[in-house]
């Protein structure tokens, strides 16, 4: 979190990931700064922990009664929800993988989570809607006499984001697209592979636009660096990175190389990976290299035979079969761990696992292999992903309940389509294959109606549209509608409250949202 004093208060810039952890930052700044006034809350971009703890450092009543603005760049709010709600569910598991959390700290456990040291423990995430978009580089700001130019970077590490030049002080703010290290193109947690061509631009953007004018860069998720030749070259390096990356994976893609392949291959020139902030402390070049890939080119390499292939237990018994059965595949597994030769041993581990999930030697001899894998790597995001695969194998999934990214304050946030969007991807479409329903559905907080229509497995629904003749007609708030649709308040139970009236028949209701599924959280990552 970035604090930048004004005239009589403060701008906060990147509120942290929860309310707890932004309330002690402010804490600390107050105690030895005084208790000066939040007068702007700007939001870089459009990921969580840069958002979360909003509402500690402003209430709605403040931002509503205008004593404060709220600055984020176009596009934020239905980022920062569809990133958190559509796949957040195993967006959110696979986290636990990437920045390991739950794996004990230690030299034979967790000692970094890429952008930070950890993650912060588990708290309330919270978000107050943006007053003010910002939609075009060079657009300016004054808030309590501090003057702001932003540079507008959708499509760069976040689909929607900015950066924010300090003219008076001659800082700049450069969110995540500078960062003392190789950034991800694609997460390990799973995300929209990010656009090198796109980042590398914008950097070479920011140089020209604020490289002369900067005597300190900062960024929200590690220390400054002060003196404008200095910035200027890590800029540079930066810069040179995304675009090294974007081109040598198409120059060797159109040589015909597949992902795989390319990904093997590529290195940095040593001019890149000599400087600290282009290692793979974060992203990697060699799962960036392959992000390229798969945005120009998709996961297929055009070989017909990784057209079809098996899933994964079912190619793993005949695997199994072809090694001579699990105790052969197991000593062959064995002398390769013996010999080093880890990432072949995982491999091989892989297929006996999936195949026995039951075979307690194998899960255990393939924890070690992993483990061995994340203490050779030099990225902490990899070895975090090998350990905690490890932690499950020997221990198994522990059920510590779900973590929601979509919150209370982030369902508000979603427009009524958005949330008719979740109902769809809730649907159990093999369930809902024979079902039909026809549904008119009017949220009278905007006034809007929409129609909804159950078929061919597919929720449609279509904002304005009267049907004829529907099964239901609903009238509700857009906060009934979450609550039902997110589980928080079942429909039957909304509908008899009166929060949701029905008119019509009130069993097609319940047959709609019986066909919802909830989504289980700790689902099975390194065994089937």
């Amino acid at each position: 979190m970035t604090i930048v004093e004004g005239d009589e208060g403060i701008i906060v810039i990147d509120p942290l990931v929860y309310a707890e952890t932004a309330a002690a930052a402010l804490d600390l700044y107050r105690a030895h700064r005084g208790d000066r006034p939040v007068k702007a809350l700007i939001y870089t971009h459009s990921h969580g922990d840069h958002y979360g703890g909003a509402k500690a450092v402003l209430s709605q009543e403040q931002v509503d009664a205008g004593d404060a603005v709220v600055i984020a760049p176009e596009g934020f709010l239905y980022e920062a929800v569809a990133e958190n709600v559509y796949a957040g569910n195993a967006m959110a598991r696979r986290a636990i993988y990437m920045y390991g959390p739950l794996i004990p700290p230690g030299p034979r456990g967790h000692v970094n989570a890429g952008l930070a040291n950890a993650l912060s423990n588990m708290g309330a995430s919270t978000l107050i809607a943006p007053t003010d978009l910002i939609r075009t580089t060079g657009e300016k700001r004054t808030v309590d006499g501090v003057d702001m130019v932003f540079q507008m970077a959708p499509g760069t590490e976040a689909p929607a984001e900015f950066l924010v030049h300090f003219p008076q002080r001659r800082a700049l703010c450069a969110a995540e697209d500078a960062t003392h290290t190789l950034h991800n193109l694609y997460t390990l947690r799973g995300a929209q592979v990010r656009d090198a061509a796109t980042w590398w631009k914008t950097l070479n953007n920011t140089i020209e636009l604020f490289g002369a004018d900067t005597d300190v860069i900062f960024a929200q998720h590690h220390w400054p660096r002060w003196g404008t030749a200095d910035i200027v070259a890590f800029l540079e390096s930066q810069r040179d990175l995304y675009k090294f990356l974007h081109d040598q994976v198409l120059h060797l893609a159109n040589k015909g190389e597949t992902m795989l392949e390319i990904a093997e291959q590529l290195t940095l020139p040593p001019a890149l990976a000599e400087q600290w902030q282009n290692r793979d402390y974060y992203g990697s070049v060699n799962h960036n290299a392959k992000g390229v890939y798969q945005r120009y080119l998709g996961w297929y390499d055009s070989n017909p035979a990784h057209l079809h292939p098996l899933p994964p237990v079912q190619a793993a018994t005949r695997y199994v079969e072809l090694a001579g059965g699990a105790d052969a595949l197991l000593a062959t597994v064995r002398a390769a761990y013996d010999d080093g030769d880890y990432r072949w041993a995982a491999e091989l581990g892989s297929h006996l696992v999936f195949a026995e999930p039951d075979n307690r030697d194998a899960a255990l001899l393939q924890a070690d292999i992993l483990e061995q894998l994340g203490y050779q790597s030099e990225n902490p995001t990899w070895r975090n992903e090998y350990l905690m695969g490890a932690q499950e194998l020997r221990g198994g999934v522990r059920d510590l309940g779900k973590i929601e990214l979509a919150t209370l304050d982030v369902l508000g946030a979603m427009p009524p389509e958005m949330i008719f969007d979740y109902m769809g991807v809730k649907l159990d479409g093999s369930r809902a294959a024979t079902a039909s329903s026809r549904i008119q559905w009017t949220i009278h907080d905007s006034g809007t109606s929409y129609a909804l229509e159950l078929r061919n497995s597919a929720l449609i629904y279509t904002a304005g549209k009267t049907l004829d003749s529907p099964d239901a007609t609903v009238h509700s708030s857009k906060a009934a509608l979450a609550g039902a649709v997110f589980g928080s308040t079942p429909v039957a139970e909304a509908a008899a409250s009166g929060a949701i009236a029905v008119d019509g028949s009130a069993e097609a209701l319940d047959e709609l949202f019986a066909l919802l599924e909830d989504f289980p959280f700790w689902f099975p990552i390194v065994q089937p």
